[in-house]
C-alpha cells in the first residue's frame, strides 16, 4: 500500500505524461478488432482474464461494461503460494496484478472487452509500468483460456501496431492462464468503495470517465456487487 500512497504523490505529472505519449486523440477509442467471435446466440458465461498495472483500476473500468456479469481482482503468473499483496509487491513472484472478467457472450464479445482494454484500461506500451506503478506485477498482460482467445488477441495487436495506433509498439505479453487467484477482500471494489482516496482521484476516475465518454452504450453504472 505504501508504493501506491507515495505513487500517488507523483501520479498527476505521471498521467500529464501519459497523456503526452499517447498516440491516439483524447477521448477517442480505438478501432474494432477485425478479427472477433460473434455473439452467442444464448446468455452464458465466459472467462476473460486481463493484467494492466493496478488492479483497482482495471475492476473500476470492467465492472462498468454492459455484458460483465462479475469481476474479481487477484494475481496470475506465479505460484498459489505467492499469491498475496504482501509478496507479489516484492516483485519476485512472477505475478501480475490480474482481473478475472467473467462475461456474457451473447452480451459482449472478447474482441469488445479487448478494445476496452487497449483504449480505456491501461496503457499497453509501456513495459513492466503503468504511471507510477513500477515493476513486473504491473505488466501488461492477457492471459488467455482457450485458442480462439490467443487467436483474437494475437490478431489484434498485430492490426493495432500495423495501424500505428500508438506511438510505440505494444508490449502486451500474452500467454495462457494456468491459474487465478482471487485478492485481498480489501483490495475488491476499491476505487468504488474509495472514490476520494488521491490514488483513485488521479489515476483511476478519469479511467471510468474515458469508459463513459467512449463506450456509452456498453457503459453501466455500477453500484457494487450484490
Amino acid at each position: 500500500m505504501l508504493v501506491r500512497l507515495l505513487g500517488s504523490i507523483l501520479a498527476l505529472g505521471f498521467t500529464i505524461f501519459i497523456m503526452a505519449l499517447s498516440g491516439k486523440a483524447a477521448n477517442s477509442p480505438i478501432p474494432p478488432a477485425k478479427l472477433d467471435a460473434p455473439l452467442a446466440a444464448a446468455a452464458g458465461k465466459q472467462t476473460a482474464v486481463f493484467a494492466g498495472g493496478c488492479f483497482w483500476g482495471t475492476q473500476a473500468v470492467f465492472e462498468r461494461v454492459k455484458g460483465v456479469l462479475k469481476t474479481t481482482a487477484g494475481y496470475s503468473g506465479g505460484s498459489a503460494e505467492t499469491a498475496t499483496y504482501r509478496q507479489v509487491i516484492t516483485e519476485t513472484t512472477g505475478h501480475a496484478e490480474s482481473l478475472e472478467v467473467i462475461y456474457d457472450p451473447a452480451q459482449i464479445t472478447y474482441g469488445q472487452l479487448l478494445r476496452i482494454f487497449f483504449s480505456v484500461a491501461h496503457d499497453p506500451t509501456q513495459l513492466n509500468r503503468q504511471g507510477p506503478d513500477v515493476g513486473t506485477s504491473y505488466r501488461s498482460a492477457i492471459f488467455y483460456v482457450n485458442e480462439e482467445q490467443k487467436r483474437i488477441a494475437m490478431a489484434y495487436i498485430a492490426e493495432l501496431d500495423a495501424a500505428k495506433v500508438f506511438p510505440s509498439r505494444i508490449v502486451t505479453e500474452v500467454s495462457p492462464l494456468k491459474a487465478f487467484y482471487r485478492g485481498e477482500d480489501y483490495h475488491q471494489d476499491f476505487a468504488l468503495k474509495n472514490p476520494d482516496h488521491p490514488y483513485i482521484q488521479v489515476c483511476d476516475l478519469p479511467k471510468i470517465a474515458e469508459l463513459k465518454q467512449q463506450f456509452p452504450e456498453l457503459f453501466v453504472d455500477y453500484k457494487g456487487s450484490h
